[in-house]
C-alpha cells in the first residue's frame, strides 16, 4: 500500500485555492481523495454544528455557516468534474469515481436530514423570516422543498434505500458518460488514397492529416469527434466513407459498436439506460409521484405531465406539414439532380441536403465559414454584449487547464470587475464532446460585507487550427457553430450579470429548469441580423467582411429543413418525457428504449428511424447531463426567448437597431440580473408585459402559412 505526498493542508490545490480560482494546472489525481475527505469531513460538521439545538434558527448563524461549508466541498468537486470533462486521462478518472459515491452519500444525506430540515421550517416560520431579503426568502422556501424530494420525510427505513438509490444512479450517469467518451475516442479510421477524399474541404483535409501526425498514423485519420465526423457526412463525395462514418457514430455504445468499428468499442449502455429508468421510477414513487416526469415538473414552470406531452404533440403537429415538404423536396432533388442509386439512404442526408441548398440559395456552408475566423465573431460577440448590458469584456490571466483556453473579465463602465469567464473553444482527445456552460463560482455576498464575482465555463468543440501548405491558418468557425457560441453565452450571462446575493439562486441557480434556456436561445437570435454580422465578420484570406448579397442568401436559407429539424428535437424529447411518463421500465426488456424510440419517431416524425440506429444509448443529456424528463425544457424555453427577443424587433422598428441599449437594459434587469431570485414567469411578464405567447416562435422558425 503506497501513501499519497498530497495530504489535507492548504498545499493540496484542490483545498488552497479557498475563494479563489483554482491551479488547475497544479491539480494531480492523488490530490483529489485527501482534499475531498478532508472537506467532507467539515462540511458533515457543520450540518452537526446547525442541527444542534444550541444553533439559533437565523441566516446568519444557521444558513451561511452551512453554506461556506458545502460550497468548498461543491466548488472542489466542481473543479474535479470539469476536468473530468475537458482532461480526461485513466487517472483522473479513477481518482474521481472512487470519490464519487462518497460525494453523492454526503449530498443525499444532507437532502434526508430531517433534523435540518425542521430548522429551515423553523426559520420560515420565525419572525426574522420577513426581515430577509427576498431572495434569502426564496432560499429558505426552495430548500425546504428540495428537502421533500431529497427524502427527508421518508421513513428511517426508506432512506437508506432512497440513498442507495442516488449513489446508484451517479455511478451509472458517470459510466454512461465515459462509454459515450471511449467509443468516441476509441474510433479512427485512415485513408491513404487522396481520391478517397474528393468533394472534403481543405481545412478538413488539414484536420484529418494533423489527427494521422497525432496519431503516429499515415495519411488522413478520421475520428467520430464531430469536427472531424461531420465534414464527411456533409461534403464527402464518396458514398461508402459516409456510409462507414455514419454507421460507426450512430452505433456508439451500443451491442452494434464491434461490428461497425472493427471489433472495437465495446462500451454497450443498453442495460445502463434502462437501470437508471428503473432507480429514477423507484425514487418517483418512493416520494409520493406517480413516475419521474411528475417528480420532475416539481421544480419547473410546466404544471403536468400531460401539459408538456401535449405541449410538444402540438408542435409536432404544427411541424409535421413542413416536415414532409422538406423531406420531399429532398427525395426529388436527390433522383433528379443527384441521380442518387437506391434513394436517401440515412447517410446520405446531410450530403443531400448540402447540395439542395447550394442548389437552391447559390452557396455553401464551406464557403461561409471562411468569413467567421474565431477571433473576429469573439470581438463581434463581445461587441453585442457590451451594448446591450453597458459592460466591457477584456481579457484575463487566470490560471487555465490547457494552452488553448482563454480568459475574461467583465467590467462595468467603471472599470469595476463584476464577474469573470473561460473559454474552452477546440475539440481535443480527452475532451467530452458538445458545448456547454458551467457555474465555477457563484455570485454571494460574504459575511464580512464583500462580493465574491461569478466565474463560469464556456465549452465548446469547434475544430482546431490546421496547417494548410505549410501555414497555420486562423481557427474558422461554421454559422452554426457562431451560434453555438452564441447560444453558451447566454447561460453565461444569466450566471454573470446577476445581481442576487443569495447564492442558491444567484445566477443560474435556482432557475427553473424549462426556463433556463431563455437566455440561451435568446441570444441565437443576433446571429441573424445583419448588423451585426457585417461587423463579426472577416474572409480568411482577403479580409473582407461578409458580402450582403452573401447574406441575403443565408437569411433566405434560414429556416432551410426547419421542419426536419423540428421534428428531430420532438423525438428527442417526446423519447425523454414518455420514458420518464409512461414507459414501464421496470418490465422493460433490453429493447425497451429503442423500441420506444422507434415507434415515437414512426408517430411524429416522417423520417423513419434506421434500423442500425443506437442513437440512445449516446443520448447523454438525458442519462448523464441532468436532462432528464427535461429535455422538453428546449423547446418550452424557445416559445419564452423567441418572445423575449420579439420585443427588440419592436424596438428596431422605432430606432432602427436590435441592439436597442433601453430594451438591453430593460432585458437585463428582469431576467439577467434577477437570476433564480423569482419564479421564471414573473420575470418573463416583468420584463414582456405579459405571458409569453408562441407566435413569435413559429414565424422565426418559418412554421406559418405564408
Amino acid at each position: 500500500m503506497t501513501t499519497s505526498t498530497a495530504s489535507p493542508t492548504t498545499k493540496n490545490p484542490l483545498i488552497a485555492f479557498g475563494r479563489d480560482i483554482a491551479s488547475y494546472s497544479e491539480i494531480k489525481p492523488e490530490h483529489i481523495a485527501p482534499a475531498i475527505s478532508h472537506l467532507l469531513k467539515q462540511a458533515q460538521a457543520a450540518v452537526e454544528r446547525a442541527t444542534s439545538s444550541s444553533t439559533p434558527c437565523t441566516w446568519q448563524e444557521l444558513v451561511e455557516p452551512l453554506e461556506d461549508a458545502t460550497e468548498a466541498l461543491s466548488r472542489s468537486w466542481g473543479v474535479i468534474s470539469h476536468l473530468n470533462s475537458v482532461a480526461d486521462s485513466k487517472e483522473l478518472r479513477e481518482a474521481h469515481g472512487a470519490m464519487l459515491p462518497e460525494v453523492t452519500a454526503f449530498f443525499s444525506s444532507l437532502g434526508q436530514n430531517l433534523a435540518l430540515y425542521e430548522k429551515f421550517k423553523a426559520l420560515s416560520l420565525s419572525a426574522t423570516f420577513a426581515r430577509l431579503s427576498s431572495a434569502q426568502q426564496r432560499v429558505i422556501q426552495n430548500s425546504l422543498r428540495d428537502f421533500q424530494l431529497g427524502g427527508a420525510e421518508l421513513s428511517e427505513q426508506d432512506k437508506p434505500r432512497f440513498s442507495q438509490i442516488q449513489d446508484e444512479q451517479a455511478l451509472l450517469s458517470k459510466a454512461f458518460s465515459d462509454h459515450v467518451l471511449d467509443a468516441t475516442d476509441g474510433f479512427v479510421h485512415v485513408i491513404n488514397n487522396e481520391s478517397e477524399l474528393a468533394g472534403l474541404p481543405a481545412d478538413a483535409i488539414a484536420a484529418a492529416a494533423d489527427t494521422a501526425k497525432q496519431k503516429e498514423l499515415t495519411g488522413w485519420a478520421f475520428t467520430l469527434h464531430f469536427p472531424s465526423y461531420y465534414p464527411v457526412m456533409q461534403y464527402s463525395e464518396n458514398r461508402a466513407l459516409r456510409k462507414l462514418m455514419y454507421q460507426a457514430y450512430i452505433t456508439r455504445a451500443s451491442e452494434l459498436a464491434p461490428q461497425f468499428a472493427n471489433g472495437k468499442l465495446d462500451w454497450d449502455n443498453t442495460e445502463n439506460m434502462l437501470a437508471q429508468l428503473r432507480l429514477r421510477d423507484e425514487e418517483a414513487r418512493m416520494l409520493g409521484f406517480p413516475n419521474y416526469a411528475a417528480l420532475s415538473l416539481a421544480p419547473k414552470m410546466a404544471n403536468s405531465v400531460t401539459e408538456v406531452d401535449q405541449f410538444l404533440s402540438d408542435i409536432a403537429k404544427k411541424a409535421k406539414p413542413f416536415t414532409q415538404k422538406d423531406w420531399d423536396e429532398l427525395q426529388e432533388f436527390a433522383r433528379i439532380s443527384l441521380k442518387l442509386e437506391g434513394g436517401i439512404e440515412p447517410w446520405d442526408i446531410a450530403f443531400c441536403s448540402e447540395k439542395l441548398k447550394q442548389a437552391r440559395y447559390a452557396f455553401s456552408e464551406n464557403e461561409l465559414k471562411q468569413y467567421f475566423p474565431l477571433p473576429k465573431v469573439l470581438e463581434g460577440l463581445f461587441g453585442v454584449i457590451q451594448t446591450l448590458f453597458a459592460v466591457k469584456i477584456t481579457p484575463a490571466d487566470l490560471p487555465t487547464w490547457h494552452a488553448d483556453v482563454q480568459s475574461f473579465c467583465v467590467r462595468n463602465h467603471d472599470g469595476e470587475i463584476l464577474a469573470y469567464f473561460y473559454l474552452d473553444p477546440y475539440a481535443r482527445s480527452g475532451k467530452r464532446g458538445g458545448a456547454w456552460m458551467d457555474d465555477a463560482r457563484g455570485r454571494r455576498e460574504l459575511p464580512d460585507g464583500s462580493t465574491q464575482l461569478p466565474v463560469a465555463y464556456l465549452v465548446c468543440n469547434f475544430a482546431p487550427p490546421v496547417s494548410i501548405d505549410g501555414k497555420l491558418h486562423q481557427p474558422t468557425i461554421t454559422h452554426d457553430d457562431v451560434i453555438t457560441l452564441f447560444h453558451e453565452s447566454g447561460h453565461g450571462l444569466h450566471h454573470l450579470l446577476t445581481q442576487v446575493g443569495a447564492l442558491g439562486v444567484s445566477g443560474i441557480n435556482g432557475v427553473e429548469w424549462d426556463a433556463v434556456e431563455l437566455p440561451s436561445q435568446f441570444m441565437e437570435n443576433f446571429c441573424w441580423e445583419w448588423e451585426v454580422l457585417e461587423t463579426m465578420t472577416s474572409h480568411v484570406e482577403t479580409g473582407n467582411p461578409l458580402p450582403k448579397d452573401l447574406f441575403d442568401k443565408m437569411l433566405a436559407a434560414k429556416n432551410f429543413q426547419n421542419g426536419l429539424a423540428t421534428l428531430r428535437q420532438i423525438v428527442f424529447s417526446l423519447l425523454d418525457w414518455r420514458l420518464h411518463s409512461t414507459f414501464n421500465a421496470q418490465d422493460a426488456k433490453a429493447t425497451g428504449v429503442l423500441e420506444l424510440s422507434r415507434k415515437i419517431a414512426s408517430e411524429f416524425n416522417v423520417i423513419a428511424q434506421p434500423e442500425i440506429s443506437r442513437w440512445p444509448n449516446t443520448f447523454s443529456h438525458i442519462f448523464a447531463g441532468g436532462y432528464s424528463a427535461g429535455y422538453y425544457s428546449y423547446k418550452w424555453a424557445e416559445v419564452l426567448s423567441a418572445d423575449a427577443y420579439s420585443a427588440f424587433e419592436e424596438a428596431a422598428k422605432l430606432t432602427g437597431s436590435v441592439l436597442d441599449v433601453e430594451t438591453g437594459a430593460r432585458y437585463k434587469q428582469e431576467i439577467l440580473a434577477v437570476g433564480g431570485s423569482r419564479p421564471a414567469a414573473e420575470s418573463f411578464k416583468a420584463f414582456r408585459g405579459r405571458e409569453p405567447q408562441i407566435d413569435a416562435l413559429l414565424r422565426h422558425g418559418g412554421l406559418v402559412q405564408s
